[in-house]
């Protein structure tokens, strides 16, 4: 097995081995599914209530695209403002570092009070958590446009505008699609916690239910669904960004 093949497959190598090694444990010491359930056990919870499970992620992962979706929006024309400007990004990013250091599950109640119980906080939820790295992200891109290139480019007669819109935005995108591989995680992280506090659907609402009802392996069900979701969505973005931003990863291609 070559170097490359190995790196392909080293995920799923080291997925076996670490479910293997919990399997073991969980026999080798007899431990209690209600305190820590096999491996084993979770995938038997989640086939037995696989209809239940699905009805709670499809509820889940459109509220959570619906505030990703918010968030790219939010992000990219927020992040456009700051990085085009040196005294926007003097004055707001900071004041949005802070913001972003606030836990969004504080958020949930406050959302509830103004929006009730439902897809409303979720939506909030999502979109407050994940636009922060896409705003920064596109603002650096465009703030470290290397001013020798602005400076050709003014020469030339191109317009602030023309420099933005034509090499600072094409420049920013390997900064954008690695934001948003941050951001789609982040945002079902937001779905989740606010699913656990003001919802009666979503994989958040599952994790409280089963948990008070002693099925372990159910709620453990409903992690590993949310875990495969945003890697799934993760690996979307991996695969968009590899084919339209090859160019900004050239140099570190195998040849």
């Amino acid at each position: 097995m070559n170097q490359k093949t190995l790196e392909r497959w080293s995920p799923f190598i080291l997925l076996v081995l670490t479910l293997l090694i919990w399997e073991g444990l969980c026999r080798a010491f007899s431990v209690s599914e209600f305190i820590f359930p096999s491996p084993s056990r979770i995938a038997q919870q989640t086939v037995e209530y696989s209809g239940v499970i699905a009805a709670h992620a499809w509820r889940t992962y459109w509220v959570t695209m619906a505030g990703f979706g918010l968030a790219i929006v939010v992000g990219v024309l927020l992040g456009f403002v700051i990085g085009s400007s040196r005294l926007a990004y003097a004055a707001v990013y900071p004041l949005m570092t802070a913001f972003n250091a606030l836990p969004k599950a504080a958020f949930v109640p406050i959302l509830v009070v103004w929006f009730g119980i439902g897809i409303g906080p979720a939506i909030l939820t999502a979109f407050l958590i994940s636009f922060f790295p896409i705003t920064v992200n596109i603002a650096t891109g465009l703030a470290t446009l290397e001013p020798e290139l602005e400076d050709v480019l003014r020469v030339l007669g191109a317009k602030r505008w023309d420099v933005l819109v034509k090499v600072g935005l094409p420049r920013s995108m390997p900064y954008f699609f690695g934001s948003l591989k941050v951001a789609i995680t982040l945002a079902f992280v937001g779905t989740t916690v606010s699913e656990m506090t003001a919802a009666n659907e979503g994989i958040g609402y599952l994790l409280i239910s089963a948990g008070s009802a002693m099925q372990m392996g159910l709620a453990f069900s409903g992690l590993v669904v949310v875990g495969v979701m945003a890697m799934a969505m993760y690996e979307l973005f991996s695969f968009i960004e590899k084919n339209t931003t090859a160019w900004a990863h050239r140099g570190s291609q195998n040849t």
